[in-house]
């Protein structure tokens, strides 16, 4: 694999594999659906392909995980680095449990389809749903979401920042496993963009993305969006 940005600190953020839900377009937050078929076979082929020693992804680099509390996510991350890696790194502390990075709150929402939402709004006289802004009834606010990922961006730039220089010669990236919609919010956070900010994204379920930082600064985070991966002898 390339190594060109391996000397500056990265983040993986990892999407659970699909589920019945995922394939029916249902809000997923809090309900523990778990992982279809294919949705474990798209995780297992994305660990196999970027997954371990000199892959993208090399376990023995993480300095932590952190990953959602909700089983899809957590099965994802067991798929991804295989039991006996997950167990070393739990037992060397690098794991971590946590609601700052669990799906959004879809409170009333929670297994409704958008335009059954939308619909649903119409009747009551309510103007059309966006997340970013309006948040969801009976769940979580943008501003509520903003508050743990920044939270937990901040724990992320205190483990990387003593490795910017790329020169510790000690394991620096940081592998999130999580959602499709709190991760696109992470993104825009890590970013240094506003909740509302009108930015495009798209990932599919078992799915791997990479943010860094441009020019080894931290104060410069950004999406590494391609990287090169020159032939092995």
């Amino acid at each position: 694999m390339s190594d060109a940005n391996a000397t500056t600190p990265r983040v993986f953020i990892a999407r659970h594999g699909e589920t019945e839900w995922t394939i029916n377009g249902r809000c997923t937050g809090n309900a523990e659906i778990p992982l279809t078929l294919n949705g474990k076979s798209q995780v297992q082929g994305t660990g196999d392909v970027l997954v371990g020693e000199g892959k993208l992804i090399d376990p023995s680099k993480l300095t932590h995980i952190f990953t959602s509390p909700r089983k899809r996510a957590v099965d994802t991350l067991e798929m991804l680095l295989g039991p006996s890696q997950k167990e070393r790194l739990e037992k060397e502390g690098k794991v971590t449990v946590t609601e700052d990075i669990t799906e959004w709150d879809y409170g009333d929402y929670e297994g409704l389809k958008p335009n059954e939402i939308h619909e649903n709004r119409a009747k009551r006289g309510l103007p059309k749903w966006d997340i970013w802004t309006q948040g969801c009834e009976g769940g979580e606010s943008a501003e509520a979401v903003q508050q743990r990922l920044d939270r937990l961006i901040g724990e992320i730039y205190k483990l990387q920042i003593p490795h910017m220089d790329g020169k510790s010669g000690q394991a620096s990236d940081v592998l999130i496993v999580a959602h499709g919609h709190i991760l696109r919010a992470f993104t825009k956070r890590w970013l240094l963009y506003a909740m509302d900010f009108p930015f495009t994204m798209m990932m599919e379920p078992g799915a791997i993305g990479i943010m860094s930082y441009a020019h080894h600064n931290v104060k410069e985070p950004a999406i590494l969006v391609g990287m090169a991966f020159p032939q092995t002898k």
